[in-house]
């Protein structure tokens, strides 16, 4: 019992300490939130009131340039020249005229509120409004006195005549170089117009002279406000600094005021004035509240995680003591397992090294088959062949003997002709025989670039004794062809099939046709005969089939099927079917290559 109670008082004291730090975790993470968010809202602020006072003095500032150049312009000059009281007053009047209607056309065109042309001692000499009857407002004279010393002047205020809040700009006017200013022009700028520009914008922007009146806002009821001027003045605000930044309450903020907003301002020496922004923070406010309600669930909810850890801590020891038995057994069965699969693995490794020295056995067994099918074409030619060589040496004999006679009888000229007959049988044999050990020695070599063509005429020429009296058809292409292949391999098979094909059709009779095409990058070869044709066509290929006699001398049935494979290993297709009126087809199929190509790789 009192044991149960130490673990009550310890896990509330516990979740009280969990609490406190929530609640401290909460207040670093609204305090860094606000500040985060603050910095935001002043770059915000900033960017903003830069925007807009860039805007506001581009503006201002194409009246200002349009004011100089008024001051010079000739119709204005001309009218505050030294001699021209002295013109007859018809002239000035024409002059008055010209350089009002001047004014009036640009006041026009640009929107001015007003531009007039005043004398050194403040008559009238020109206005855009054609009233010369006033002199210069008292709004402008601080401008004027400016201009009357040869500067810009500048004043803002509101228009005595329209009761618009204006900003004006004084220009000197120079009727004779060299000389004191006879006068200055005056434009007049509607700030009105141009604040008409800006209702949509979203931040309080408002801009103050250094009087402290607001001239320029895109929120009525600050226009004209005066800082601290009681009734009808500024709105009552109280200012605060946090983190940096200038906070103000406004109480009776609202709909277009913020109640709690930042405030930043920036001046303005280039038209004498304040430009300050007022930003609403309450975003930064609901933003650094969310995240630290985000922060205090998540320190909360890791509190409650950590006190059921705590509760199930003491379940997971009695667990654990009944799982450490558990897995004591549970290991004594793993080792047990392990050896056994041990074994087992042994075994699937002899019967790897098996299979593989199965397949070694088997590829050499192929081998042999392969070299064995090349001479057991040997020996179905080698009657032709003895007698393609035994006639050779019997006409050597016979041009030699006669060549003797002839030495003695002096015909020197017909022991030539001998002697080049003797060389054209030897080349012959010497072809035969290369022929013969090409196609019996055993190749090795992977495959490679190989002349079909050339291929084709070694095997004919073997075959030789065996095409007489057959019709061969067999025209070899203009253009140049390359095969991927084993010459002496592939020799073995083009062998095989035109010494089928002689079979099928009986010895000295029959057509055979020989075809080389080359369609969609595959060469196709095809050796036809006029013999009975395939009885079993699907069944050609199987090792030991064969139509002929057994015995010897005879087929083992062996050919196709290693021509077959042959084939299969240059990445090709062989296949075989009957032909239309008669006799059998076989179809070899390679991959052909570019011989250009060939070329530049050789």
């Amino acid at each position: 019992m009192v044991a149960a109670m130490t673990l009550i008082r310890r896990r509330l004291l516990l979740a009280l300490l969990l609490i406190c730090g929530s609640a401290v975790i909460g207040v670093a993470v609204w305090e860094a939130s606000w500040r985060s968010a603050l910095r935001l809202v002043a770059t915000r602020a900033e960017s903003d009131l830069g925007q807009t006072s860039d805007r506001l003095i581009a503006q201002l500032q194409s009246y200002r340039e349009l004011a100089v150049l008024l001051s010079d312009h000739p119709e204005v000059e001309a009218l505050l020249r030294p001699g021209f009281a002295a013109l007859d007053p018809t002239l000035q009047e024409v002059s008055r005229r010209e350089a009002e209607a001047l004014l009036q056309s640009i006041a026009d065109k640009t929107g001015a509120l007003r531009i007039a042309v005043f004398r050194r001692d403040g008559r009238v000499a020109a206005r855009s409004d054609l009233d010369r009857s006033r002199g210069v407002p008292e709004l402008w004279k601080t401008a004027a006195e400016r201009a009357l010393q040869g500067a810009l002047g500048l004043v803002s205020g509101v228009d005595p005549e329209t009761g618009r809040r204006s900003f004006a700009f004084a220009a000197p006017v120079f009727g004779q170089r060299l000389s004191p200013p006879s006068g200055f022009l005056a434009m007049a700028v509607d700030l009105e117009a141009i604040e008409a520009e800006w209702r949509a914008d979203p931040t309080a922007v408002f801009f103050r002279d250094a009087k402290g009146r607001v001239m320029l806002s895109n929120r009525s009821e600050l226009v004209l406000a005066q800082m601290g001027a009681g009734d009808g003045g500024f709105p009552d605000y109280r200012a605060r600094e946090v983190a940096g930044h200038e906070l103000w309450r406004i109480p009776a903020g609202g709909r277009y005021l913020p109640r709690l907003g930042l405030h930043a301002e920036r001046e303005l020496p280039q038209i004498g004035m304040q430009a300050e922004v007022l930003l609403d923070v309450s975003t930064a406010q609901r933003m650094a509240a969310t995240q630290t309600g985000l922060a205090v669930l998540a320190s909360l909810l890791a509190a409650a995680l950590g006190l059921w850890v705590l509760e199930r801590r003491d379940a997971l020891r009695a667990r654990l003591a009944v799982e450490a038995a558990a897995k004591e057994v549970l290991e004594t069965r793993v080792a047990s397992r392990t050896r056994e699969l041990s074994a087992a693995n042994t075994r699937l490794r002899h019967e790897v090294a098996e299979r593989k020295e199965a397949e070694a056995r088997l590829k050499a067994a192929q081998d042999r088959l392969v070299q064995a099918g090349k001479l057991s074409a040997l020996g179905e030619m080698s009657a032709g062949i003895s007698h393609e060589l035994n006639q050779p040496l019997m006409a050597i004999q016979s041009f030699s003997e006669n060549a003797q006679l002839l030495l003695d009888r002096g015909r020197t000229d017909v022991v030539a002709q001998n002697l080049a007959r003797i060389s054209e049988l030897g080349a012959r044999m010497a072809r035969i025989i290369r022929n013969l050990r090409a196609f019996a020695r055993q190749e090795n070599a992977p495959v490679r670039a190989v002349d079909p063509v050339r291929v084709i005429g070694a095997a004919l020429e073997m075959a030789e004794p065996r095409l007489r009296g057959v019709a061969l058809d067999w025209q070899p292409p203009a253009a140049p062809l390359r095969v991927m292949a084993g010459e002496v391999r592939l020799q073995q098979v083009v062998t095989n099939l035109v010494l089928n094909a002689l079979d099928a059709m009986g010895p000295g009779q029959g057509e055979l046709a020989i075809r080389l095409e080359e369609t969609d990058g595959a060469l196709r070869l095809s050796v036809a005969d006029r013999g009975p044709g395939l009885a079993h066509p699907d069944r050609i290929f199987d090792p030991f089939y064969t139509t002929k006699e057994v015995g010897p001398g005879e087929g083992m049935g062996l050919g196709l099927s290693i021509s077959y494979g042959l084939v299969q290993s240059f990445g090709g297709n062989i296949e075989g079917r009957n032909r239309e009126g008669g006799g059998a087809v076989f179809t070899v199929t390679l991959p052909s290559i570019d011989p250009a190509a060939d070329g530049e790789a050789a």
